[in-house]
């Protein structure tokens, strides 16, 4: 067929008026992309259209001439370049949790559903929304030096499937979500030519499960554009086709496997040399192999704490011509030995977190060099030495990064899937997985692969194939058939494990380790006698209450610790943080907006308490392998997961910085077995002292002490532990430490503190020490009651009042407290925990017996476990408690547990607590508590500011254990494992 060109208003009514925005036709050039040495980029305007009827094929539009001014910059995305579908209130995302989307029929959401106003609350949403046909086409120059030449084009990252014509000559099809997009364009002439790319990002066949992060709306990843280098090369019509190097530290050499690529049709033979050996080689019309053994005269081995790296000049010469690849490689080999990791014969310990593939600015993935290196050196500054891709492939920038900085990583093949018995996933999964280890392979820094996320369907009886075809094929790295849910033992219980190592969730995680506890005994009954590696599956996972200023940094005009380059190539930001708008203004109709950068805080300072809790235990299990956190940035789909120390922009939150969170993360830890926090003052203070080392090399001589330091950095006890060596492993004993409490000032907090000397490993633990139990007499004047007749009287009359609300008859789990906060996000479990931690007024009287901060830590958590929270929205905003719980931030409740006003002529504090001599029986720090609040009643400080009227709390009283509900309540799909899953 002949080309044929067209004006454009015929072509945008072949289009059936795609939705085009006249602002992205005059845009900016796009940045300049390196390219690969001898290649061509075509960054730049490319001719552009949409398709979303899907008839562009069939009307041959690859062999139209489009409109010139309808154009778009690439690499770059359309979404952000004005194209694509406006949101609205049913936008069809990809996205399966919450399991329940329809949000939209919930009142609380009625304002953010209409036209101009549409916000999401589950996520960050796109600017733009867009899933079909898109097509780009721009002339190409082969310049004359190319004559005879293969040449291939080259499409960094692109999504889902890309078909390319040149001309009205078709050169292909390639789908793929982990690796370049790669098409043989064959011998061209020199000169001008036309290329067409039809890009699909529509859910392809077989369907993937929608929260996948290399295909969710939840993590912004429905993009439809190229990124990274768009670049043609040309190489002999016989070349290198692909180039492996696998290490061998035993034998000093490195393995050089090398297949060869052939367009001739004919046989042929030749040379290859690879650091400096030389072989002969033949080939027949389809292609051939070569593998040279390259002896390594100084095969320093590759690590995190010495990344070293080698570097092979590979070259083919044939009677068609020379071709070179400079491959890059790292000296080492990872093992197992039990349950033991061994990386170059060392034992390896993974401290890493999860990465989702959110990029909130850009929406792809960042294909710079210097993004990552960001990126890791944060993860590193914080005490990580990995990080897991949850069901995704960054491009090749962070790998090389990773190589460069001493990182391991862990990609995935994009897949949190069901496995259908005809096995036509299990078929995707192997393709995906050869095309992940043929771009990859060589980088040291890639130890670990994954199949993917939380596997179901028939992935028992498929994927323990997949390990041990990958295993043999390439033993480089360690292979797990699925991260959160592997295959059961191919030989049953008591077998091994088909997979390398496991990554293990809500049994060998959790609080059932904290306080001195470990995991040990749940991995040993998992395993089932089997010694095999296990690492921690997506630790942690506790949310804190977001900084709402925060929203300002979704606009791309700040100064970003990890993302140098800001919107990229976009004309606009990706992510719009409508679900931050909504809980901002859910914060203000409840009167809490003003508390929003106290309440960030206070709840991220017990959100840190629970990690620090967790992390240990896993450092203190002798089995464990490690964890993999979830996570130490922000998460912005599912309902929205704000559960990491850093923000979604990898930046600091303002309640901790990286030293403090190294002393209980990083190579070397202190431990202690310590299962009391608050304690009476005629009791010992007993633990046993450990040490956590996977630092470069043993320590020869440390020298543990330990001290007991009050709350104004005086040390007030302190003893040496004995001197000893400390090996590379867990569970080094370092001593038992026993402190004599009589000894000390009460009620008082302290920390203890354990540290090697003379070296920067420290760690420390706050403990609260109370008097020893005994009788509280009940103050003259002051009224203790659950009854609030008897309150009510007493208080017209003049009294001081101490009101019990105490618990309804019929339990509230929305106003229930917790010990721990909230897991995930509520939206995912609406039955779980709705707190985030306390906001105290810590400088009140009524709390001066009872030492506290501003935030809720292990000696409220003692008193807190079986209280039910007041729901104080029916008092005036202005109310502020003495103890207030911090509610979920898709709710914003305001909720008491203390708080005090004046009635008439009376004096009121309202309690949750059970102040009776009954109820802080059994606490350390109860009979404290119900002293602080008594005897600030019978003093003269009591003297509430706030005044309320007996009828505004007939109200209150009524209503005070009621909460309304904020969501439907997913159905039980009884298929896949929900993230949210814990076990306390």
């Amino acid at each position: 067929m002949n080309d044929l060109t067209v004006d454009r208003r015929t072509f945008v009514a072949l289009l059936g008026a795609s939705a085009v925005f006249p602002g992205a036709l005059h845009a900016r050039s796009a940045p300049s992309v390196p390219e690969h040495e001898g290649a061509i980029s075509l960054a730049g305007e490319w001719r552009f259209a949409l398709d979303p009827a899907d008839v562009g094929s069939a009307d041959y539009w690859f062999n139209k001439v489009m409109p010139s001014d309808l154009s778009i910059r690439l690499p770059g995305i359309l979404q952000t370049q004005g194209f694509g579908n406006e949101i609205e209130a049913d936008t069809q995302f990809v996205a399966a949790l919450p399991r329940d989307m329809r949000w939209y029929l919930l009142p609380q959401y009625e304002p953010y559903t209409r036209p101009g106003n549409v916000k999401v609350p589950y996520l960050s949403q796109p600017i733009r929304h867009y899933l079909g046909v898109a097509w780009y086409q721009r002339d190409i120059e082969v310049p004359a030096e190319w004559a005879g030449k293969r040449v291939m084009l080259h499409l960094e990252r692109t999504r889902w499937r890309t078909d390319a014509w040149i001309g009205n000559r078709p050169v292909g099809s390639d789908r793929s979500l982990v690796a370049p997009h790669e098409f043989d364009l064959g011998i061209m002439e020199p000169g001008t030519h036309r290329l067409t790319l039809r890009i699909d990002n529509s859910m392809q066949e077989p369907v993937y499960r929608p929260d996948g992060h290399g295909v969710t709306d939840g993590t912004g990843t429905t993009w439809n554009g190229v990124v990274g280098r768009i670049e043609l090369s040309a190489t002999a019509p016989v070349w290198l086709d692909d180039v492996q190097v696998f290490p061998d530290l035993a034998a000093r050499l490195a393995r050089v496997q090398i297949r060869i690529g052939n367009v001739t049709g004919a046989t042929g033979s030749g040379t290859v040399n690879a650091g400096g050996v030389s072989v002969p080689v033949s080939w027949t019309a389809e292609g051939g192999e070569a593998t040279i053994e390259v002896p390594m005269r100084n095969p320093r081995p590759w690590s995190e704490f010495d990344p070293h790296l080698h570097t092979l000049a590979v070259t083919l010469d044939s009677p068609a011509g020379q071709d070179r690849r400079d491959v890059t490689f790292g000296m080492r080999e990872i093992t197992t030995d039990g349950h033991r990791i061994l990386l170059n014969g060392e034992v390896l310990d993974m401290r890493g977190t999860h990465d989702a593939g959110a990029f909130p600015l850009t929406g792809y993935p960042a294909t710079d060099l210097e993004t990552w290196q960001r990126i890791i050196a944060i993860c590193q500054e914080w005490g990580l030495n990995g990080m897991r891709f949850h069901s995704w492939c960054p491009p090749e920038a962070a790998f090389i990064a990773a190589d460069r900085m001493g990182f391991y990583l862990q990609p995935e093949c994009a897949m949190w899937n069901n496995f259908d018995a005809g096995g036509r996933m299990l078929a995707v999964l192997h393709d995906e997985t050869a095309r992940l280890i043929r771009a990859y392979g060589n980088h040291p820094s890639f130890i670990l692969m994954g199949s993917g996320n939380e596997p179901a369907g028939q992935f028992h009886a498929q994927l323990p194939g997949w390990d041990e075809r990958w295993k043999a094929a390439d033993p480089r790295r360690l292979y797990t058939d699925g991260t959160g849910r592997h295959a059961r033992a191919p030989g049953g219980p008591g077998t091994p494990f088909a997979a390398d190592f496991l990554v293990v969730g809500s049994t060998v995680r959790g609080p059932r380790g904290w306080f001195g506890e470990d995991y040990e005994e749940e991995l040993q009954e998992l395993l089932g006698g089997v010694a095999q590696p296990v690492i921690s599956h997506e630790t942690g996972q506790w949310c804190a209450y977001p900084d709402l200023g925060l929203i300002d940094k979704f606009s791309g005009q700040s100064d970003y610790a990890a993302f140098p380059h800001g919107i990229d190539t976009g004309d606009v930001p990706y992510m719009v943080p409508g679900n931050y708008e909504i809980m901002r203004d859910f914060a203000a109709a409840h009167g809490l907006l003003d508390l929003n950068r106290q309440f960030a805080h206070a709840s991220g300072r017990f959100q840190l308490a629970c990690y620090k809790e967790e992390l240990e235990a896993n450092l203190r299990t002798p089995s464990h392998s490690g964890f993999q956190m979830l996570d130490l940035h922000d998460y912005l789909g599912q309902g929205g997961a704000l559960m990491g120390l850093l923000d979604a922009f990898w930046e600091p939150k303002g309640y901790v910085d990286a030293p403090e969170w190294r002393e209980f993360c990083s190579a070397t830890v202190p431990l202690v077995r310590l299962k009391d926090r608050t304690f009476t003052s005629d009791r010992m203070l007993e633990a046993s002292a450990e040490l956590y080392h996977h630092g470069p090399r043993p320590l020869r001589s440390v020298r543990p002490r330990w001290r007991i330091m009050d709350t104004a950095g005086k040390t007030v006890q302190s003893g040496d532990l004995p001197a000893r060596a400390a090996p590379r492993g867990k569970a080094i004993p370092l001593g038992t430490i026993s402190a004599d409490l009589s000894r000390l000032p009460a009620p008082a907090a302290y920390e203890l503190v354990v540290e090697l000397a003379g070296t920067a490993f420290r760690n420390r633990w706050r403990f609260w020490v109370y008097p020893p139990a005994e009788e509280v007499p009940q103050p003259a004047g002051v009224v203790t009651t659950a009854d609030w007749a008897e309150a009510r009287a007493a208080l017209a009359a003049g009294g001081r009042v101490l009101f019990l609300s105490g618990n309804p008859a019929e339990a509230n789990p929305d106003l229930a407290m917790t010990t721990v906060p909230i897991f995930w996000n509520r939206l995912m479990n609406p039955s779980r925990a709705w707190m985030l931690g306390l906001l105290n007024d810590a400088a009140h009287p009524a709390l001066a017996g009872f030492p506290t901060q501003d935030h809720c830590d292990w000696q409220w958590v003692d008193l807190i476990g079986a209280t039910t929270a007041m729901n104080v929205e029916a008092l005036p905003p202005d109310l502020r408690p003495i103890v207030q719980p911090i509610d979920d931030w898709n709710r914003s409740l305001r909720t008491a547990l203390l708080f005090e006003a004046r009635v008439g002529p009376g004096r009121l504090i309202a309690s949750a607590f059970d102040l009776t001599e009954q109820g802080t029986a059994g606490f350390a720090g109860g009979p404290a508590l119900r002293r602080s609040v008594l005897d600030y009643m019978a003093s003269d400080r009591f003297s509430p500011a706030l005044a309320l009227n007996e009828g505004t709390l007939a109200t209150w009283i009524d209503r005070r254990h009621v909460a309304p509900a904020t969501v439907i309540t997913p159905p039980d799909t009884g298929d896949v494992i929900d993230p949210g899953q814990v076990r306390t």
